[in-house]
Protein backbone atom coordinates (compact mmCIF):
# COMPACT_ATOMS: atom_id res chain seq x y z
CA UNK A 1 0.00 0.00 0.00
CA UNK A 2 0.99 3.78 -1.03
CA UNK A 3 0.38 6.91 -0.82
CA UNK A 4 -0.84 7.46 -4.63
CA UNK A 5 -0.64 11.40 -4.41
CA UNK A 6 3.30 11.26 -5.61
CA UNK A 7 1.60 10.11 -8.78
CA UNK A 8 0.59 13.09 -9.68
CA UNK A 9 4.61 14.59 -9.75
CA UNK A 10 5.82 12.51 -11.94
CA UNK A 11 6.01 14.49 -15.00
CA UNK A 12 8.36 16.70 -12.85
CA UNK A 13 10.61 13.78 -11.43
CA UNK A 14 11.01 11.95 -14.94
CA UNK A 15 12.37 15.11 -16.68
CA UNK A 16 15.88 15.17 -17.60
CA UNK A 17 18.38 17.28 -15.87
CA UNK A 18 19.53 18.67 -19.39
CA UNK A 19 20.99 22.20 -19.50
CA UNK A 20 17.99 23.11 -21.37
CA UNK A 21 15.70 22.02 -18.76
CA UNK A 22 17.67 23.40 -15.87
CA UNK A 23 17.41 26.67 -17.71
CA UNK A 24 13.84 26.64 -18.30
CA UNK A 25 13.47 25.87 -14.89
CA UNK A 26 15.47 28.51 -13.79
CA UNK A 27 18.39 26.92 -13.12
CA UNK A 28 22.07 26.87 -14.24
CA UNK A 29 22.55 29.56 -17.05
CA UNK A 30 19.34 31.56 -15.72
CA UNK A 31 19.26 33.86 -11.95
CA UNK A 32 16.73 32.00 -9.46
CA UNK A 33 14.30 34.47 -9.17
CA UNK A 34 12.85 34.57 -6.17
CA UNK A 35 9.43 32.94 -5.09
CA UNK A 36 6.36 34.93 -3.64
CA UNK A 37 4.91 32.94 -0.34
CA UNK A 38 2.19 33.84 0.80
CA UNK A 39 0.76 32.40 4.56
CA UNK A 40 -2.41 29.85 4.13
CA UNK A 41 -3.94 28.94 7.33
CA UNK A 42 -6.19 25.99 7.55
CA UNK A 43 -7.07 25.42 10.96
CA UNK A 44 -10.06 22.88 10.30
CA UNK A 45 -6.78 20.70 8.77
CA UNK A 46 -4.84 21.80 12.29
CA UNK A 47 -1.84 23.63 10.33
CA UNK A 48 -0.70 26.83 8.44
CA UNK A 49 2.34 27.27 6.69
CA UNK A 50 3.82 29.67 3.45
CA UNK A 51 3.60 28.54 -0.17
CA UNK A 52 4.48 29.83 -2.78
CA UNK A 53 2.45 32.26 -4.84
CA UNK A 54 -1.55 30.85 -6.44
CA UNK A 55 -1.50 27.47 -4.55
CA UNK A 56 -4.48 25.32 -5.74
CA UNK A 57 -6.78 22.57 -3.75
CA UNK A 58 -6.82 18.54 -5.24
CA UNK A 59 -7.88 15.59 -3.94
CA UNK A 60 -5.98 12.50 -4.96
CA UNK A 61 -6.08 8.79 -4.28
CA UNK A 62 -4.61 6.89 -2.08
CA UNK A 63 -4.39 2.98 -2.30
CA UNK A 64 -5.83 0.61 0.36
CA UNK A 65 -5.79 -2.56 2.01
CA UNK A 66 -8.37 -4.08 0.23
CA UNK A 67 -6.97 -3.15 -3.20
CA UNK A 68 -9.49 0.27 -3.54
CA UNK A 69 -8.73 4.20 -3.10
CA UNK A 70 -9.33 6.72 -0.67
CA UNK A 71 -9.25 10.63 -1.43
CA UNK A 72 -6.22 12.46 0.27
CA UNK A 73 -6.31 15.82 0.12
CA UNK A 74 -3.65 17.90 -1.51
CA UNK A 75 -2.72 21.90 -1.66
CA UNK A 76 0.17 22.55 -4.42
CA UNK A 77 1.63 25.35 -6.24
CA UNK A 78 4.21 25.81 -8.86
CA UNK A 79 5.55 28.64 -9.63
CA UNK A 80 8.20 28.14 -12.51
CA UNK A 81 4.68 26.65 -14.79
CA UNK A 82 4.40 23.13 -13.64
CA UNK A 83 8.32 22.09 -13.20
CA UNK A 84 8.61 22.85 -9.90
CA UNK A 85 6.17 21.86 -7.63
CA UNK A 86 5.24 22.77 -3.91
CA UNK A 87 3.40 20.56 -1.90
CA UNK A 88 1.43 19.28 1.48
CA UNK A 89 -1.23 16.70 1.61
CA UNK A 90 -3.06 15.10 4.61
CA UNK A 91 -5.20 12.28 5.56
CA UNK A 92 -6.76 11.30 8.48
CA UNK A 93 -5.91 8.09 9.68
CA UNK A 94 -4.65 6.78 6.07
CA UNK A 95 -4.06 3.20 4.68
CA UNK A 96 -0.50 3.26 5.71
CA UNK A 97 -1.13 4.16 8.87
CA UNK A 98 -4.45 1.20 9.59
CA UNK A 99 -1.89 -1.65 8.11
CA UNK A 100 0.95 -0.85 11.07
CA UNK A 101 -2.27 -0.25 13.60
CA UNK A 102 -0.76 3.63 14.18
CA UNK A 103 3.00 2.75 15.16
CA UNK A 104 4.45 5.90 13.92
CA UNK A 105 7.75 4.22 12.96
CA UNK A 106 6.88 1.66 10.59
CA UNK A 107 3.88 4.48 9.24
CA UNK A 108 6.49 6.40 8.42
CA UNK A 109 8.72 3.61 7.01
CA UNK A 110 5.52 2.59 4.47
CA UNK A 111 4.72 5.78 3.83
CA UNK A 112 8.56 6.77 2.60
CA UNK A 113 8.62 3.57 0.56
CA UNK A 114 5.57 3.98 -0.78
CA UNK A 115 6.77 7.24 -2.04
CA UNK A 116 9.74 6.37 -3.40
CA UNK A 117 8.21 3.98 -5.18
CA UNK A 118 5.13 6.41 -6.97
CA UNK A 119 7.46 8.43 -7.86
CA UNK A 120 10.11 6.36 -9.04
CA UNK A 121 13.02 7.71 -6.77
CA UNK A 122 15.77 6.41 -4.89
CA UNK A 123 16.93 7.57 -1.49
CA UNK A 124 19.81 9.56 -0.93
CA UNK A 125 19.33 10.30 2.69
CA UNK A 126 17.09 10.62 5.47
CA UNK A 127 16.81 12.19 8.80
CA UNK A 128 14.46 10.83 11.11
CA UNK A 129 13.52 13.16 14.65
CA UNK A 130 10.50 14.25 16.67
CA UNK A 131 8.65 17.61 15.29
CA UNK A 132 7.33 19.60 18.10
CA UNK A 133 6.55 16.21 20.02
CA UNK A 134 5.79 14.18 17.37
CA UNK A 135 7.38 11.57 14.77
CA UNK A 136 9.09 13.11 11.70
CA UNK A 137 10.91 11.82 8.82
CA UNK A 138 12.94 14.45 6.33
CA UNK A 139 14.08 12.23 3.08
CA UNK A 140 16.13 13.51 0.02
CA UNK A 141 15.84 11.81 -3.03
CA UNK A 142 16.47 11.50 -6.71
CA UNK A 143 15.84 9.39 -10.35
CA UNK A 144 17.30 8.23 -12.99
CA UNK A 145 16.36 11.30 -14.89
CA UNK A 146 18.51 13.67 -12.68
CA UNK A 147 15.04 14.93 -10.93
CA UNK A 148 15.06 15.52 -7.11
CA UNK A 149 12.62 14.98 -4.06
CA UNK A 150 12.80 16.35 -0.85
CA UNK A 151 9.99 15.47 1.73
CA UNK A 152 9.56 15.74 5.73
CA UNK A 153 6.99 13.37 6.71
CA UNK A 154 4.88 14.18 9.52
CA UNK A 155 2.89 11.66 11.90
CA UNK A 156 0.30 13.64 14.28
CA UNK A 157 -1.31 11.73 16.30
CA UNK A 158 -3.85 9.56 13.39
CA UNK A 159 -3.06 12.23 10.70
CA UNK A 160 -0.26 12.11 8.36
CA UNK A 161 1.04 15.53 6.56
CA UNK A 162 3.64 15.47 3.52
CA UNK A 163 5.50 18.29 2.60
CA UNK A 164 7.21 17.91 -0.93
CA UNK A 165 9.29 19.92 -3.26
CA UNK A 166 10.03 18.51 -6.78
CA UNK A 167 12.63 19.72 -8.84
CA UNK A 168 13.54 18.91 -12.72
CA UNK A 169 16.90 19.02 -11.94
CA UNK A 170 19.96 19.80 -9.61
CA UNK A 171 20.52 22.82 -11.05
CA UNK A 172 16.68 24.13 -10.22
CA UNK A 173 16.84 23.19 -6.69
CA UNK A 174 16.20 25.60 -4.07
CA UNK A 175 17.36 24.51 -1.19
CA UNK A 176 16.62 27.73 1.13
CA UNK A 177 12.81 27.91 -0.50
CA UNK A 178 12.91 24.23 0.67
CA UNK A 179 14.17 25.35 4.18
CA UNK A 180 11.58 28.20 4.23
CA UNK A 181 8.99 25.90 3.16
CA UNK A 182 9.45 23.14 6.18
CA UNK A 183 10.30 25.64 8.85
CA UNK A 184 6.94 27.91 7.88
CA UNK A 185 3.92 25.06 8.39
CA UNK A 186 3.06 25.15 12.33
CA UNK A 187 0.36 22.99 13.89
CA UNK A 188 -2.54 24.85 14.86
CA UNK A 189 -3.54 24.63 18.25
CA UNK A 190 -0.14 23.11 19.84
CA UNK A 191 1.68 26.34 20.14
CA UNK A 192 4.63 24.63 18.15
CA UNK A 193 6.34 24.70 15.34
CA UNK A 194 8.47 22.36 13.84
CA UNK A 195 12.29 22.36 14.50
CA UNK A 196 14.49 24.71 12.08
CA UNK A 197 16.40 21.84 10.81
CA UNK A 198 17.54 22.20 6.75
CA UNK A 199 17.12 19.79 4.03
CA UNK A 200 20.30 17.03 3.98
CA UNK A 201 22.83 16.84 1.68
Amino acid sequence: MAVGAYIYYSRALRLKGSPQASIAAGGVGAPLVPMKWQMVSRPDEGFRLEMPADPRDAQVPAFNDTGGSEPVKMLFSSPDGGDTTFAITWSDNPPVARANHGQPEQTLDQARDGMLARTQTTLVNETREMAGGYPACDIRAKNDGGGLLYARLIYMDDRLYTLMALFPSAGARREQDVLHFYNSFTPTGTGTGLPRAGPKG
